[in-house]
């Protein structure tokens, strides 16, 4: 059953992040980009990363969408979005059902122990075996400053030179 949910969760999430690139409105994509984060907070959950999920609520789906709601709020981008909005939800659904039945599919198809999903994530009981040699910092803390340090900074560069963007934006019409 985990994996038809991880299937789903990764469905909507790809669903998610594609519509945050075709949809033409702002805050329709801004909305794709909330289902995306929130997708992937149910992917935290399942690898039993609750920290990391409510991180995931609060800062990126909370935060940092407020921002940048008041970025496009003061740009005054969001004109018309309701007939976007209606066939954005349509298609979020659709690659949630789309993931659930490939989930489904790929349970049939092969064993758990050829399972993707296994062959990059630890699971429990990896995590549990990593949380008791280096503790929850440390396990959260090592892969974010060593493997993901390039991720983790580009994501920091990208946010900045898009909020001063914005307020050269916003400046130039004031």
């Amino acid at each position: 059953m985990t994996e038809i949910v991880f299937y789903a969760l990764a469905a909507m999430a790809l669903g998610g992040a594609i519509g945050v690139v075709l949809k033409s409105n702002p805050v329709a994509s801004l909305l794709s980009m909330v289902g995306t984060l929130a997708s992937m907070a149910g992917i935290f959950v399942l690898l039993e990363a609750h920290f990391l999920a409510a991180i995931q609520v609060m800062v990126y789906a909370g935060a940092i969408m407020v921002l940048f709601l008041f970025v496009i709020m003061l740009l005054n981008l969001g004109h018309d979005y309701e007939p976007d909005l209606r066939r954005g939800i349509g298609q979020f659904l659709a690659f949630g059902v789309v993931g659930t039945i490939a989930g489904l599919l790929a349970r049939q198809l092969r064993g758990a122990e050829d399972n993707p999903v296994y062959q990059f994530f630890p699971g429990p009981e990896g995590m549990d075996r990593l949380l008791a040699e280096e503790g929850i910092v440390g396990a959260i803390a090592r892969p974010l400053f060593t493997d993901y340090v390039i991720a983790f900074e580009l994501v920091g560069l990208l946010l900045l030179v898009a909020l001063v963007g914005a307020v050269a934006l916003a400046k130039r019409r004031v």
